[in-house]
C-alpha cells in the first residue's frame, strides 16, 4: 500500500488539491484503458468538489459514477447522497444516464438491493463471483466516530469479506454500502476530511494500534494508493 497524508491549509484547499488529483488519476484512466470509473462519497465536504468537477471540460461519455455508499431513502429524498451529487454536478454536464451507477433503494428488503446492486457491479466489471473488481477512484469521507462509507463501528458489515455490496446500519437505519475489501481493491482510495471533530478519529485511525472494528477507516488499506487529504483543522494534531 502506497500511503500520502497531506495537510492542506483550508477547505477551499482541499477542494483544489482532490480535484487536482482526481483529474490526474482521470487522465490516466482514460489513457489507459478509455474510461475512468471513480465512487463518490456523501456528506458536506465533498459537495463543493462535485461542484467543480462540474465545471471541468472532461470526457463525460467516458466517465462512470458509483456511489460507495447511499442511505435508504428514494433518490429524491434530501438525505440521499445520489441527489446531492446530481444536483452539484451530474445535472449540470451532458454524462449518458447508462453511465450513473446509482444504488437502488426501492426494496422492500434492503438486501435485496444490495444483491442487485452487486449483479449490477459484476456485470459492468465483468467479475466473477469472489473476484474483486479495481474502481480507478474511490473517494471516502470519515465521521467522527472514524466510520467511512457505510461502514460503522461494530456493525455486521464490517465482518462481510466475501462481497461487494452489503447492507450497513447507522442507528437501525439501513444503509447500503461498499464492503471494506471492495474498497481495498481499487487503484486509488482518496479520503477527504475536514474540520476539527475529526482529530479525535483520526488520532485512533493514525495509530500504531487500535482496534479495527472499533475505528473502521483502519480497514481501508488498498492494494493500490492510499491518500488522506486533510485540511489543517483536522490534521493540526497528527505526528509529522
Amino acid at each position: 500500500m502506497n500511503k500520502t497524508v497531506e495537510i492542506l491549509s483550508d477547505p477551499s484547499a482541499l477542494v483544489a488539491r482532490s480535484l487536482e488529483l482526481i483529474l490526474s488519476k482521470l487522465q490516466t484512466a482514460i489513457a489507459e484503458r478509455g474510461q475512468f470509473t471513480i465512487a463518490l462519497s456523501g456528506g458536506s465536504t465533498p459537495k463543493p468538489l462535485y461542484e467543480a468537477i462540474a465545471t471541468q471540460n472532461l470526457p463525460w461519455d467516458q466517465i462512470h459514477v458509483f456511489w460507495g455508499d447511499e442511505r435508504y431513502v428514494p433518490s429524491d429524498h434530501p438525505d440521499s447522497n445520489e441527489l446531492m451529487a446530481r444536483r452539484a454536478w451530474l445535472d449540470r454536464i451532458d454524462i449518458p444516464a447508462a453511465n450513473i451507477h446509482a444504488m437502488p433503494t426501492l426494496d422492500a428488503d434492503p438486501v435485496l438491493s444490495a444483491d442487485k446492486h452487486e449483479q449490477h457491479l459484476r456485470e459492468f466489471f465483468h467479475s466473477a463471483p469472489g473476484e474483486f473488481p479495481a474502481l480507478d477512484v474511490i473517494l471516502l469521507g470519515m465521521g467522527d466516530d472514524a466510520h467511512t462509507a457505510s461502514l460503522f463501528p461494530h456493525t455486521e458489515a464490517l465482518k462481510v469479506s466475501d462481497r461487494l455490496i452489503t447492507v450497513g446500519n447507522k442507528d437501525g437505519n439501513p444503509r447500503i454500502t461498499f464492503t471494506y475489501p471492495f474498497i481495498n481493491s481499487a487503484r486509488s482510495v482518496i479520503f477527504v476530511v475536514a474540520g476539527a471533530n475529526k482529530r479525535p478519529a483520526l488520532a485512533k485511525v493514525f495509530a500504531p494500534e487500535a482496534d479495527d472494528f472499533s475505528y473502521p477507516s483502519r480497514l481501508i488499506r488498498p492494494q493500490g494508493e492510499l491518500w488522506w487529504l486533510l485540511d489543517s483543522a483536522a490534521g493540526a494534531e497528527l505526528p509529522n
